[in-house]
């Protein structure tokens, strides 16, 4: 598939650009700090005597600074699916994404238009071979992953533009999708969907005391607005 990428001021994908420290990436998809640290790391095992190496599932740019970018946010939240709701060992998860990786020829095939388009039933139906699912159990899987893939807006380009990350413990297709997460707004961070309201920034207020109906007055937006903000920064108490 051919595609037109938007460029930064310097000349670079916005969605490359390392922009996510790990515990970010981890806050944001819901995914544990120490699971998303091995989804990242070169696994060593070795094969008689022979001492292997297996590529990460997720493969971070190629910078210094060890930051994450949008792709590998969209990544890691399209594997929190199966993490969520399917007990599958990684390595065939591995192996189905190298059979993916291959089909589309691509380095981040998880983050791209062809895998919600065809991907996931190839996908699908490697990991169920994989693990020996039934066509019942196939199904649900794919159930699972087109409610996460639905969490996504591509552009024209069938590129991954925004995501609306799941703000709460007990997730659903239909949950609200309040706060959004775009490289091109507040330098990628979590903002009030439509605003360039950092969820970070209206944490912190809460945080320090100020009521929601307070902040959302501030604002100009809705009480329900700021809930969500708050959530995606950390977990709402009583508010």
């Amino acid at each position: 598939m051919v595609v037109t990428k938007f460029k930064s001021h310097d000349g670079r994908d916005p969605r490359e650009i390392p922009a996510y420290m790990l515990f970010e990436v981890a806050r944001y998809t819901g995914v544990p700090f120490e699971t998303l640290k091995g989804w990242t790391s070169v696994r060593k095992y070795s094969v008689g005597k022979t001492n292997r190496h297996a590529k990460p599932l997720i493969i971070r740019p190629e910078d210094p600074s060890r930051l994450f970018s949008f792709t590998n946010l969209i990544e890691a939240h399209v594997l929190n699916a199966i993490r969520r709701k399917h007990s599958i060992p990684m390595p065939r998860v591995r192996k189905a994404l190298d059979y993916l990786s291959t089909q589309f020829d691509s380095k981040h095939p998880l983050a791209e238009h062809d895998f919600e388009t065809d991907g996931v039933d190839l996908f699908v139906e490697k990991l169920g071979d994989l693990i020996n699912v039934s066509q019942h159990g196939q199904l649900a899987m794919k159930e699972v992953f087109e409610m996460y893939l639905q969490r996504i807006e591509r552009d024209e380009a069938g590129l991954a533009k925004q995501l609306f990350p799941f703000t709460r413990t007990a997730q659903h297709a239909n949950d609200p999708r309040i706060v959004a997460i775009n490289p091109r707004i507040a330098f990628g961070k979590p903002v009030i969907t439509g605003t360039g309201i950092p969820t970070a920034i209206v944490a912190e207020r809460y945080k320090t005391g100020e009521s929601i109906s307070e902040i959302a007055d501030d604002y100009r937006r809705n009480p329900s607005e700021i809930e969500e903000a708050i959530r995606c920064e950390f977990e709402l108490k009583a508010a």
